[in-house]
């Protein structure tokens, strides 16, 4: 029975809607042990001065992270490692080698890099703590400089893996990461305090990279340090990778400015933000990402086989399902708001007024998840039409963008009254303390939105249009969504009376309710509209997508 499961899983995937649903799926079970993680979190520490501290210590490891692994991603990696496979597996062991033994090194020296330096980091980066704050930053970051590590040879090996055709395997490795940080809650921080959660981190880290092992070990293309690297090798991989690496690093650097933002507005800023931030990723990663890493092998392929019409049709098919699941998303996580935070965080020292703005800021968030959605698939799109200049500057414009945002509103809430009495009342936060935090989602999203908008610009400058289906579809699905949005707050309404609000079950029960409420009647009027893209989802289910194996996705680009 052992043996048919995994064969099971290690079938091809015959179409791009099987491979992201199947990709969906492991991406849900990741966000299932990050909602765990998260209500832990939550439960243990509210959005206060220590959940604060230990997303801000965060940060630097982080961008480590994506400047290592995303020189050295599965995108770049992998053509590279098929073309020398086919050659020899000697030839792929020196490319592999040199591989390893310069891009570790690189992550190696900037985590001892940032390890000296973390005092003045965390001065500069994060202005508005007090003392004892920075000395537990400073504490809490030079141990999560070993996940970094970690992550960045964990990434590497799954190059290997995924050309082993060890799927199951690599799907495996963020579900560990997040559960090392779960057992670093549950029983380090018991023990050692708040470093025992950074511990928790490296623990993660560590499973990421170790359930990776046994695979390398039988594939006998285990990386080894070599003295003799081939800088033509490296030459080509560097000048691949740094246009993704810029434009990802873009990103975390918008986030890293936000992160210092939070510090200055107060006490639990930085903890309602990423809290907020890790809600609204869950559609991101098992919309957005899941098509966008399906999409890609596909794209590449054709782009280079010279069939531009197929590879429009597939990106513009991508794009309609995208829409088709993140506007319900989108209205859903605003109607339900209250009900998703107070289910997944509402417990232990999370009290009323956190929930109260973490909701809010997951409903700025939940504005752009649209854009998000589209803006990973655009980028994969670009990079697979081996125009790669293109996703970096439409990064940096919403880099640009969203930092620019979060000065301007940060000084127009303080300045104008009358526009921070609309931002709360809008999102029912009156008399909630710390409600300038809602600047850092808000500001985030119009540079999301920008971004998307800035890459549909190109892509019909480049590619001729969206062509007549797209905004077809986008209207229906549009419409079906208000309409089920209106239906999902009639019915958690109505269900106000029928389950206890006081408990984490009754919330979830009314939530849920509504949910599947309104998400029945979104289907019914996208069938009597005749909506093609629902159809298209049918054929794809009956297609038994459980038969196929995993693709993995590219862990620079996971939210964990």
């Amino acid at each position: 029975m052992v043996k048919r499961f995994f064969e099971l899983i290690e079938r091809e995937i015959s179409g791009l809607h099987e491979a992201a649903y199947l990709l969906g799926f492991f991406a849900f079970l990741s966000q299932l042990l990050g909602f765990l993680r998260d209500r832990l979190l939550a439960s243990h520490f509210g959005a206060g001065e220590l959940l604060d501290v230990y997303y801000a210590a965060f940060r630097i490891p982080d961008f480590i992270f994506i400047w290592g692994a995303s020189m050295v991603s599965l995108s770049v990696l992998i053509p590279v490692l098929s073309k020398r496979v086919a050659e020899s597996k000697e030839s792929a062991r020196r490319f592999l080698d040199a591989v390893f033994t310069l891009f570790s090194l690189f992550v190696v020296v900037l985590c001892a890099v940032a390890f000296i330096l973390a005092p003045k980091l965390s001065t500069m980066l994060f202005p508005g703590f007090t003392e004892t704050q920075h000395d537990l930053v400073i504490s809490l970051m030079r141990i999560m400089l070993f996940q970094p590590v970690f992550l960045a040879i964990s990434n590497l090996y799954a190059s290997i893996t995924q050309l082993e055709r060890r799927f199951f395997v690599y799907a495996l490795s963020p579900l560990l990461y997040n559960l090392g940080i779960i057992l670093g809650i549950l029983f380090l921080y018991p023990l050692f305090g708040l470093t025992g959660l950074a511990w928790g981190v490296v623990l993660g880290a560590l499973l990421h990279f170790s359930i990776q092992i046994p695979v390398i070990v039988r594939s006998r293309l285990c990386p080894r340090i070599t003295f003799t690297p081939s800088w033509s090798d490296m030459r080509s991989v560097v000048c691949i990778s740094l246009p993704r690496t810029f434009a990802l690093s873009a990103q975390n650097l918008s986030v890293l400015v936000l992160t210092m933002f939070g510090s200055l507005f107060g006490v639990g800023s930085i903890a309602v933000f990423n809290l907020s931030w890790n809600l609204q990723a869950v559609p991101l990663a098992i919309v957005g990402a899941s098509y966008s890493v399906a999409a890609f092998p596909t794209l590449s392929g054709l782009w280079s086989k010279g069939q531009r019409a197929e590879f429009l049709g597939t990106l513009l098919s991508a794009v309609r399902h995208i829409v088709l699941w993140s506007l319900p998303a989108l209205v859903l996580f605003i109607v339900l708001r209250a009900q998703i935070v107070r289910t997944v965080l509402g417990t232990g020292s999370f009290d009323w007024n956190d929930t109260r703005l973490t909701a809010a800021a997951l409903a700025l968030f939940a504005v752009s998840i649209v854009a998000q959605s589209i803006i990973l698939l655009f980028t994969r799109a670009f990079y697979a039409a081996r125009k790669t200049l293109v996703p970096v500057s439409v990064a940096l414009v919403g880099a640009v963008s969203t930092i620019t945002g979060a000065v301007f509103f940060s000084r127009l809430l303080e300045s104008t009254p009358m526009v921070h009495y609309f931002l709360v009342s809008l999102l029912r936060v009156e008399g909630t303390i710390g409600a300038t935090v809602l600047v850092l989602p808000l500001s985030y999203s119009i540079g999301a939105s920008i971004s998307a908008l800035l890459f549909l610009y190109v892509f019909k400058r480049e590619f001729g249009g969206l062509g007549k289906d797209t905004p077809r579809a986008f209207w229906e699905s549009f419409a079906s969504s208000v309409l089920m949005g209106f239906a999902a707050y009639l019915i958690l309404n109505l269900l106000d009376d029928i389950f206890d609000l006081h408990t984490t079950l009754g919330i979830f029960f009314q939530g849920l309710g509504a949910g599947v409420g309104g998400l029945i009647v979104g289907v019914l009027i996208l069938y009597v509209l005749g909506n093609r893209e629902i159809r298209e989802i049918w054929r794809a289910l009956h297609h038994k997508i459980w038969k196929a194996k995993v693709i993995g996705p590219d862990q620079t680009e996971a939210t964990f």
